[in-house]
């Protein structure tokens, strides 16, 4: 096949970490994680293989969307620490080699942001065109409505929020709470750039990851959405208001901000099913963003106009494939770069999403997808608690109330809306959605220990503080599954991703640089593909999604892109499973790695 050459970069060959700070590790005892128990396990973080953290939302915030409604860009959250913590982190992780992403949340700030009181204070304040405001719209009837009948991220309900003071809609693609800024006035974007980039570039951040990275630009009529949606007035409008027409020009002036520094850059762009439309955000040649996060893998099996209306493992393994085949595709005979990635703070965790999170299965699932994930070209992120294989809560242990996020709240209040509050049948199928793809799961605190609360405020105990409940009920299976147990056990899932971080390395001309191709598409048991580097090296990756063994046969010369007739000889290099000979069949949920005719 044809090869695709990508210069060699040190973050394409990098382990992010992500931290969702107020769930990683609390070091005072007040329940809620901070910047000094990031700075604790720094350490752990070397052990574990990461080259780079990436640390959420840790600025001065309302909290009404964990931190993705700012403040005030240039302070911290205080149950998270100070400027100082802050700065502590930056030095030390910089001094053990590593370096610091943070998020870069630009689409909207907090209403409680200096800017959006003053815009909100009159028509005629300087920073009213800092938002976006626009005029009523009347029936014929004479009933106020919106500007436009686009519907908010968050439940079927209207994008545009009415302020009485002013007598105007602000619009919001999010909570009502994070009004957007207004990407077309200049002076709103030099404040944008100085208060959010540049004061922490200047105290040593190395890059950022970029939320909402294509929304920037609206389109200037705001139009209606087309209906798609019969059963509301509000219509999804993604499609409007993602990929606007000036986000390039915008882009190209973040990166003037950006390069001065050298600063990475990961932006999260979503609703982009375009190739040739990723590739003008990622291509070398613009310029723009070093490189993107696509959301084919972690969308399989989601709704379509409302993200949790579906039902848990409602795809098949083939449909699984193509996503992950699509995201490769992005960087194939391009100068582009992509990202491997299965979890974040937006996600369930994958073990329960892609594989089989039964107590039998989910040590081996866990392993099969940090073989996958680590043999997939890209840079690699890992979330916190992916490296122990956190599961999603049970729902039989972890009831409604306990969910705390703004989607999942949205979401029980549109279902009791729509179907009435004592319609049981609608209710747990909504809360079966929830148990399976709520946010919720990948921000239960991180269960360090099979101690008090999972061992959360295992830092604030030493110390010998009055620790609290933390912030969100702990993982009910914080005692079977936590980092101390993990730590010292070779057939640990921890041990594993260590080992297969060492082997993504190791071969990284194969793994993170190669050529991808999928093979047996349509196999619904087993996901087979192929590497190939710039030397013409090979790899095959064989990976058994069922919980039954499986057989299996060696892909002829034609599959593996050798010439016709060749000899196929495979040399196995990586297994999930010890003791494995490559004739055997493959055990349940079994991953093998094989060198090709080497």
């Amino acid at each position: 096949m044809l090869f695709s050459i990508h210069a060699r970069e040190w973050w394409k060959e990098a382990v992010v970490y992500q931290i969702y700070p107020a769930s990683f590790c609390d070091s005072n005892g007040d329940g809620i994680g901070d910047l000094p128990g990031i700075t604790s396990k720094l350490d752990y973080l070397v052990t574990l293989g990461v080259n780079v953290i990436w640390v959420c939302p840790m600025y001065d915030s309302p909290q009404v969307d964990m931190g993705y409604d700012i403040s005030n860009y240039e302070d911290i959250y205080r149950p998270y620490g100070t400027l100082q913590d802050m700065e502590v982190l930056i030095r030390e992780t910089h001094a053990r080699g590593m370096k610091i992403m943070l998020d870069l949340v630009i689409n909207h700030t907090s209403d409680q942001h200096e800017w959006f009181k003053e815009s909100r204070s009159s028509k005629d304040s300087p920073k009213r065109d800092w938002y976006i405001w626009k005029p009523a719209r009347y029936s014929p009837e004479g009933e106020r409505l919106p500007p436009n009948n686009w519907r908010a991220a968050w439940g079927p309900v209207s994008a545009w929020e009415w302020d009485e003071e002013t007598q105007e809609y602000y619009f919001h693609i999010f909570a009502a709470e994070q009004p957007d800024l207004n990407w077309e006035n200049p002076e709103t974007r030099k404040a944008i750039y100085a208060s959010s980039m540049e004061f922490w570039l200047k105290r040593g951040v190395d890059g950022f990851r970029i939320d909402t990275v294509n929304m920037y630009s609206k389109p200037p009529a705001f139009p209606d959405a087309p209906v798609v949606d019969t059963g509301s007035f509000f219509q999804p409008a993604w499609a409007l208001f993602c990929n606007g027409p000036r986000m390039h020009e915008f882009l190209g002036e973040m990166s003037e901000v950006l390069n001065k520094y050298n600063a990475i850059t990961v932006g999260e762009l979503s609703t982009t099913p375009n190739l040739q439309d990723v590739l003008s955000y990622v291509s070398a040649k613009s310029n723009e963003l070093n490189m993107v996060f696509q959301f084919d893998v972690v969308s399989v099996g989601m709704g379509h106009a409302i993200t949790y209306d579906a039902k848990p493992h409602n795809f098949g393994l083939p449909v699984f494939k193509k996503a992950v085949d699509s995201t490769q595709s992005l960087i194939r005979n391009t100068d582009a770069w992509t990202t491997v990635f299965l979890e974040n703070h937006d996600q369930a965790r994958s073990v329960s999403r892609f594989a089989n999170d039964a107590p039998e299965f989910r040590v081996r699932s866990a392993k099969l997808l940090a073989l996958m994930q680590a043999c997939l070209t890209g840079t690699q992120y890992i979330f916190q608690g992916q490296e122990i294989g956190t599961v999603n809560a049970p729902k039989d242990q972890y009831p409604l109330e306990n969910y705390l996020d703004i989607g999942s709240i949205g979401h029980m209040k549109s279902i009791k809306e729509k179907y009435g509050a004592d319609n049981k049948e609608e209710l747990d199928k909504a809360f079966d959605a929830l148990a399976y793809f709520a946010r919720d799961h990948g921000r239960l605190p991180v269960s360090w220990s099979n101690g008090k609360y999972g061992g959360f405020s295992e830092e604030a105990e030493k110390a010998g503080k009055e620790i609290k409940e933390p912030w969100m009920k702990p993982h009910p299976l914080a005692n079977e599954i936590n980092v101390a147990s993990q730590l010292d056990d070779p057939e640990s899932v921890f041990a594993y991703w260590r080992k297969m971080l060492l082997f993504r390395r190791e071969h990284k001309d194969l793994l993170i640089y190669g050529d991808f191709k999928d093979i047996r598409q349509e196999d619904e048991n087993l996901f087979m593909f192929v590497k190939e580097s710039s030397e013409h090296a090979k790899a095959l990756v064989v990976l058994n999604f069922s919980t039954k063994d499986q057989d299996w046969t060696k892909p002829d010369a034609k599959e593996l892109g050798l010439p016709e007739g060749s000899e196929v000889k495979l040399r196995l290099v990586m297994s999930t499973h010890t003791g494995t000979e490559q004739t055997e069949a493959l055990a349940a949920l079994e991953g093998r790695a094989y060198l090709v005719n080497q």
